[in-house]
C-alpha cells in the first residue's frame, strides 16, 4: 500500500432505490478512497444453482473506478442461499444444540463436501469476473470464519481420521486423554463415539483443537483458490475477530489466529469497541497488537464502528482519536461497517456512517476531518512500525481447558484474566506483541506476560525456564503450568516445571472469601487491596515474597512472590488481585527488565503509543481517553505536530482536549 486507506463497506444489493451516485458523492467528500464488496450476498449473485448475476458487483466496480475509489472484494461464502439448503439440507451444521436451521449467517458446516462444492463455484465465478479490474486493490476470503460448534456425522468421520493420525493406536490415546475413568476406554476405532457428549476435558479439548483447524484449513483453502487468479499487485486478506461481548473482548476460542493468518498476504481484523464515557481505546490496541503480531507487519482493520448500536453513538470528537488509535497501533487501513443504515432484518439498528436518511450527520462530518488528515498525513503514519520489547504470550488451549474447568463461580474465563493484565499493561503505556506458544521470538522480548497457561507441554516450559535463566521476566498468574498439553494435571507439585524458575511450590488452592493481602503491600488502599475467585496457597522455596494472605488460617502462606533466576527474574501471581495490584506487580516486574522509562511518566487516561514511520522517523502518538483536559510535559527534543504543523520542543506544556489526540514526529538525526 502507497497510501492510508479510508473506507466503509457498501452494500449497492440493500439500498432501498438507486443512489449509488449520490453515495460516491458523499464518500469523495468524507475522503472515502476504499469499499468492500460482495462477502455478504450469495444469493443474489447466484440466485438459482448454477444461475449466476454479478450485475451489482459490476455496477459497483464500474462506478468506484470512476470515482478513483478502490475496492476489496469479498468472497460470499459465509451465508448460504436458500436453494441450497433446500437441494442439500446437509449443509447446515450439526452442534452439540442439534440440527441447523436456515435463517441466520454461518449456519454451515464448512467441511461438507456439498458446501464446499458450492463456495468454490461461486469464489471461482465471481473472482474470475473482477480479477482484471483495475478499481480490484485485493481479496477479503469469507467473513469473521470460525467453526460454528459444528460436529455432526461428518464431522466426527473427519475427527476420528485425525485423531487416530495423531495417536496411532487406541491405547496410546486412551492412556493420553485418561479414557479409563467411568468406562470411556475406546477400544477399536469403529467405536469412536461422537464426542458431543463426552465429559472427558482431554477428549473434549482435542476435539476443540480440530475445530480451530477446521478454519485454518478453509480459509488456506479458500486462499488457494483466490491466489489462482488474483494478479501480483493484488492481495488475499481475512478479518479476524474476537471473543464477542457485546463487544471485541479477548482471544477468539474458536479460531487460532496465528495458524490461520498464515495463509494471507496480509492480516484483517474487525474491532468494535465501547464508546462514549467507555471509551478507553484498550480495545482497540489489544486488537492491533493481536493483528500486528500474527504476521509481524501492519494490518488492515476492515470493519470498526461509525455508529453501530444506539448506545454507541460517538461522543462529539470522538471518532477521530478512534480512527487514529488504529494507526497508532499499526493499523495501514481503517474502514467503518458500513457505510447506511440498513432499514431492515438483523442488524437494522447496527447503524452505519450514515443513519436511515441517508442524510450527512455530526458522525459523518466528524468522518470528513478524519478522511482529510488520513490522505495529508499518509506520508508520516503508513507503515508505523514497531520494536516492542514486551509481550503476552497467549494460548487456545488454555482457554479450552478452562472452559471445561472453570474456576469457582465461573464469572472469571481465561480472557477476564488476559484482559486484567493486558490493561493494566495498556495503562501503564507500556507496549507490547502478543505471541503463541509455538513462537520462536522469546529472545526478542526483555519481559513476558503469561497469564493462565493452564495447558502446555514440557518442551514449552522448559522454553520459559530457559528464557528466565538467560535474562528475561517473566510474570506468571496462577493456574499456570498446571496441566500437560493434553489437560493431564502433572503428577508433581505444582505449578510443575516452572516452578524451578519461580522458586515456590504448592498443592492445595481454595476460593478466596473476603480475603486481602496482609499489610496492603504496595500501598493501594483497603478497597483495592482484595483477593477474589481463586488463591494458590503458595510456599516459597528460594522466591521473595511481595505479598502474603491476610487470612486467619492460611496467612502463612504466599500469594505474589518474585524470583532471581539465572540471569533473570520469575513472578508469579498466585491469586486473583484487583486491577490496582496488578499494576504495582507489572511496575515492579517491568523495572527488575529495564522497561520502566520515559513513557512510564504517564498513565490512562493519557495514552502513548510509538512507532518509526515509512520516513524512518520517530512518531508518538498522545491520547486522551477522557471527558476533561489533560497535559503533559513533552520529554523529547524537537519534533513537530503533525495535524496542526506546530514545532514541539523540548518542556514544553502540551494540552489535550477531551477525547483529544496529539501526533509528533521527531526529526531525522542521522
Amino acid at each position: 500500500m502507497k497510501e492510508l486507506i479510508y473506507g466503509v463497506a457498501y452494500y449497492d444489493e440493500y439500498m432501498p432505490y438507486d443512489r449509488l451516485e449520490q453515495d460516491i458523492r458523499m464518500m469523495k467528500d468524507a475522503g472515502i478512497n476504499l469499499v468492500r464488496i460482495a462477502e455478504s450476498t450469495w444469493s443474489t449473485h447466484e440466485p438459482q444453482n448454477g444461475v449466476f448475476d454479478f450485475t451489482s458487483v459490476d455496477r459497483v466496480l464500474k462506478a468506484m473506478h470512476e470515482a478513483g475509489i478502490k475496492v476489496i472484494v469479498g468472497t460470499p461464502t459465509y451465508a448460504v442461499p436458500t436453494w441450497m439448503v433446500k437441494e442439500h439440507p446437509e449443509v447446515l451444521a450439526v452442534t452439540p444444540k442439534g440440527p441447523g436451521r436456515y435463517g441466520a449467517r454461518q449456519i454451515m458446516d464448512i467441511s461438507h463436501p456439498s458446501y464446499l462444492f458450492y463456495a468454490e463455484r461461486i469464489i471461482r465465478k465471481l473472482i474470475a469476473r473482477v480479477k482484471d479490474h483495475p478499481a480490484v486493490i485485493g481479496y477479503q476470503v469469507d467473513n469473521e470464519t470460525k467453526h460454528y460448534h459444528t460436529a455432526g456425522p461428518n464431522v466426527q468421520h473427519l475427527f476420528v481420521k485425525y485423531i487416530r493420525e495423531k495417536f496411532k493406536t487406541v491405547e496410546e490415546l486412551n492412556q493420553a486423554f485418561g479414557l479409563s475413568y467411568w468406562s470411556n476406554r475406546i477400544n477399536s476405532w469403529e467405536d469412536f463415539p461422537s464426542v458431543i457428549g463426552t465429559i472427558n476435558g482431554s477428549l473434549g479439548a482435542e476435539f476443540a483443537r480440530f475445530q480451530r483447524k477446521l478454519v485454518t484449513d478453509f480459509l488456506a483453502w479458500q486462499v488457494s483458490i483466490v491466489n489462482e487468479y488474483k494478479r501480483p499487485d493484488q492481495f488475499v486478506t481475512h478479518n479476524f475477530d474476537f471473543e464477542w461481548r457485546g463487544y471485541s473482548f479477548g482471544v477468539q476460542p474458536d479460531v487460532d489466529h496465528f495458524e490461520a493468518s498464515a495463509a494471507l498476504d496480509i492480516a484483517g481484523v474487525d474491532i468494535y469497541h465501547p464508546s462514549q464515557s467507555e471509551l478507553t481505546g484498550a480495545e482497540i490496541s489489544f486488537g492491533g497488537d493481536v493483528t500486528r503480531s500474527l504476521k509481524g507487519s501492519n494490518y488492515l482493520v476492515l470493519e470498526t464502528q461509525a455508529q453501530a448500536f444506539p448506545h454507541w453513538t460517538p461522543y462529539p470528537g470522538q471518532l477521530r482519536p478512534q480512527a487514529f488509535s488504529h494507526l497508532a497501533s499499526g493499523a495501514n487501513l481503517v474502514s467503518y461497517w458500513h457505510w447506511h443504515s440498513i432499514h431492515n432484518s438483523f442488524e437494522t439498528y447496527w447503524k452505519g456512517l450514515l443513519s436511515h436518511d441517508f442524510e450527512p450527520n455530526p458522525v459523518y462530518e466528524e468522518a470528513k476531518t478524519v478522511g482529510r488528515d488520513f490522505a495529508r498525513l499518509s506520508p508520516h503514519l503508513i507503515d508505523l512500525k514497531k520494536t516492542n520489547k514486551a509481550a503476552f504470550l497467549v494460548s487456545n488451549e488454555s482457554l479450552t481447558a478452562l472452559e471445561w474447568f472453570p474456576l469457582p463461580g465461573q464469572d472469571t474465563k481465561y480472557n477476564d484474566i488476559v484482559r486484567l493484565l493486558y490493561d493494566e499493561l495498556y495503562k501503564l503505556n507500556v507496549e507490547c506483541d502478543i505471541l503463541p506458544p509455538a513462537t520462536d521470538r522469546l529472545e526478542d522480548y526483555k519481559s513476558l506476560i503469561v497469564p493462565a497457561l493452564y495447558a502446555a507441554p514440557d518442551e514449552l516450559l522448559e522454553r520459559l525456564n530457559d528464557f528466565v535463566r538467560k535474562g528475561g521476566h517473566i510474570v506468571y498468574t496462577f493456574k499456570s503450568g498446571f496441566a500437560n498439553e493434553h489437560i493431564q494435571v502433572r503428577t508433581v507439585r505444582q505449578p510443575g516445571i516452572i516452578g524451578e524458575a519461580c522458586g515456590i511450590r504448592y498443592s492445595m488452592f481454595a476460593e478466596p472469601k473476603g480475603v486481602r493481602l496482609k499489610g496492603d503491600p504496595f500501598g493501594i488502599g483497603e478497597e483495592a487491596n482484595r483477593v477474589e475467585t481463586w488463591m494458590e496457597l503458595i510456599t516459597p522455596i528460594t522466591a521473595n515474597v511481595l505479598a502474603y494472605y491476610d487470612h486467619p488460617h492460611w496467612g502463612s502462606y504466599a500469594a505474589i512472590t518474585s524470583n532471581r533466576y539465572g540471569e533473570g527474574t520469575a513472578t508469579y501471581i498466585g491469586c486473583k488481585p484487583s486491577p490496582a495490584v496488578v499494576s504495582k506487580v507489572l511496575e515492579h516486574a517491568l523495572k527488575e527488565a529495564g522497561l520502566w522509562g520515559t513513557e512510564q511518566r504517564l498513565a490512562f487516561p493519557l495514552i502513548v503509543k510509538t512507532g518509526v514511520n515509512a520516513l524512518g522517523r520517530t512518531i508518538r502518538y498522545y491520547f486522551n481517553y477522557s471527558d476533561h483536559q489533560v497535559s503533559f510535559t513533552y520529554p523529547y527534543p524537537e519534533g513537530v505536530e503533525l495535524v496542526s504543523g506546530q514545532a514541539v520542543q523540548e518542556g514544553d506544556s502540551l494540552q489535550l482536549e477531551p477525547w483529544g489526540f496529539k501526533i509528533i514526529e521527531e526529526p531525522d538525526r542521522g
